[in-house]
């Protein structure tokens, strides 16, 4: 799927793009390049130092901001795939700075989109949140506009050999920023700040992350929006597998937070199919021939009124499963 291709990750340098580099070059050695895209400098002096030159000629460091449409068409040029994992993604921060969490996530997803226009790119896959759904805050705002942006410029390609896709999931776990990683420092002083004891939150792994990216290169038509079946957890849950012995101090909800997540709403569902191990979002009026993409994708339509929501959802961790979890995919020296 990726052998002798070229590909572009925006976001190279964060938690997603480090996993994705990994997992792409463990499973396809002879991609013909790699361009690592970030703003960071530091991370991309970091990030070098595990992958050198000598040893990964196939990989480039590349300093630059989505928000920069033009560098990011330099970067672009030659390539075959984009993945935009490029986000301002921390709620309370967006609610803050409105406008920068706008530039980044809205105007740097249409940087992409042009620079994929313009430069021959075969496929773009672009991961979203489920903070997307139905937002209440200006991150989930942002990323709902982002989704549309590229959803609909499958409409513009024109006669080019190319796909615009999504990818939504929930909150990773260990990624940074996240609770587990908060909750893991926190314990250390023996109390555990709570915004809400009924909050609950869908789960994903870096890992089941990159999977369901690969799974959108190889099989998008483009315009799909993708969404992974996956478990849920209770707040109070992660608490006490992380430190059950600790005080917890209910704090409120941030601004901009939800009680639940959704990944897919009662809306939604008119669009909707189950296609096995993931739910697919098509457009309203696709750029496809749905009956043949309902047969190859063996995709079975969604009941009217179906919802994905992590309060209601029908799969769940246990303290446990979260205690292996957390040992597996965050800390590996993780012990109570």
């Amino acid at each position: 799927m990726l052998s002798g291709k070229r590909i572009l990750v925006t976001g190279g340098t964060g938690s997603f793009g480090k996993k994705f580099v990994e997992m792409a070059l463990k499973k396809y050695p002879d991609i013909a390049r790699l361009v690592i895209y970030s703003r960071d400098e530091l991370k991309q002096y970091e990030m070098a130092q595990q992958y050198p030159n000598s040893k990964y000629p196939n990989i480039r460091f590349f300093i630059g901001d989505v928000r920069d449409g033009e560098r990011l068409k330099r970067a672009c040029e030659g390539i075959d795939i984009i993945v935009h994992a490029a986000a301002l993604k921390h709620v309370p921060i967006a609610e803050y700075n409105p406008m920068e969490c706008i530039q980044t996530n809205i105007m740097g997803a249409e940087n992409v989109v042009n620079a994929a226009l313009d430069c021959n790119v075969k496929k773009v896959v672009a991961l979203s949140t489920d903070k997307a759904a139905a937002p209440i805050n200006l991150y989930g705002a942002t990323k709902l506009c982002s989704d549309k942006l590229f959803i609909a410029a499958n409409n513009i390609k024109g006669a080019r050999d190319l796909g615009f896709s999504v990818v939504r999931y929930g909150n990773v776990l260990g990624s940074s920023g996240s609770v587990v990683p908060f909750f893991l420092e926190k314990r250390k002083s023996g109390v555990l700040p709570i915004t809400h004891e009924g909050m609950t939150r869908f789960n994903i792994t870096l890992e089941e992350g990159v999977q369901m990216v690969f799974h959108a290169i190889e099989t998008a038509t483009g315009g799909e929006l993708y969404v992974p079946k996956i478990p849920s957890y209770k707040i109070l849950d992660i608490a006490k597998a992380v430190a059950p012995d600790c005080k917890l101090e209910v704090i409120g909800v941030r601004p901009g937070e939800k009680i639940h997540e959704e990944m897919i709403t009662e809306t939604d569902s008119l669009n909707t199919y189950d296609c096995g191990k993931y739910y697919v979002i098509v457009p309203t009026v696709p750029n496809f021939k749905e009956a043949e993409w309902v047969k190859k994708n063996k995709a079975v339509k969604v009941q009217p009124g179906f919802k994905y929501n992590s309060g209601s959802n029908t799969e769940w961790l246990t303290v446990e499963d979260l205690r292996q979890q957390i040992k597996l995919h965050v800390d590996p020296e993780f012990k109570l």
